[in-house]
């Protein structure tokens, strides 16, 4: 049992669209990435997710419409739901998802993430 300190976590992150984990709880990864442009439209079969933005502005397209998550607000994405998360300013988010989430979901590409490192 330790403190996270979000801050320093994200100090550590150079890059964006790959996610490192930062905690475990139950069966799911807590995981902090920054993120900046356009992600890539997918879905995942069998995991919800959480986006909790602590820095900056996430816009999350979806097929029919999209929504803004502020600083300080998350949203949940439902199993099966298609999403693209967009980034127009660095963005600093933590997700809380099953350890078994791919974070291109149904998609591989070279944004794929198969092997999470650890921070």
């Amino acid at each position: 049992m330790e403190t996270i300190n979000l801050k320093n976590k994200f100090s550590l992150v150079k890059d964006y669209w790959n996610p490192r984990i930062i905690g475990e709880l139950n069966d799911s990864y807590i995981k902090a990435v920054k993120v900046k442009g356009e992600f890539v439209m997918h879905h995942h079969d069998d995991e919800d997710e959480l986006f909790l933005v602590t820095k900056g502005t996430l816009r999350m397209k979806f097929r029919d419409h999209e929504s803004v998550i502020h600083e300080g607000e998350f949203i949940i994405v439902p199993r099966g739901v298609e999403h693209c998360p967009v980034a127009a300013e660095e963005v600093h988010l933590i997700l809380m998802e099953p350890k078994s989430t791919l974070n291109t979901g149904n998609i591989n590409n070279e944004r794929t993430v198969a092997q999470l490192e650890r921070l």
